[in-house]
């Protein structure tokens, strides 16, 4: 099964590229690059950091994750999970289960808290970005 490495509508995405203002922040960036996965992929909190050149800080990225729900346009907060596809940031949605019926509805199947065909799954910020 082969997965598009493109967003659905075949456009290009868009490069991240802070642009040094003061109010550029970590959260700013993080959400730039979450807003970014396609819909039926997912990505981890260490490829994001990687993607904004924090590359050991993927603790900030879930921190960042847990606060999405407030940050406008929306950030789609349950495609990013860690490193190996579980579902750790559930804690942060309405309810324990939301997370996995977005993924679900989304055409990702989850098992036992954990993506299953993570890697098939996976979208790297760093392939699709830059």
């Amino acid at each position: 099964m082969s997965v598009k490495k493109s967003n659905s509508n075949n456009t290009k995405l868009r490069a991240l590229r802070p642009s040094g203002k003061k109010e550029d922040n970590i959260f700013d960036l993080v959400y730039e690059v979450a807003r970014q996965i396609p819909k039926g992929r997912v990505t981890s909190y260490g490829a994001i950091a990687k993607a904004i050149g924090s590359g050991k800080s993927a603790r900030i990225v879930g921190w960042a994750m847990s606060n999405a729900g407030t940050a406008r346009p929306k950030v789609p907060a349950h495609r990013v999970v860690n490193s190996v596809g579980l579902l750790s940031g559930k804690h942060a949605f309405k309810t324990p289960t939301q997370m996995q019926e977005l993924l679900e509805k989304e055409g990702i199947t989850i098992k036992n808290d954990k993506v299953v065909d993570f890697k098939v799954k996976f979208w790297d910020p760093l392939e699709e970005l830059f």
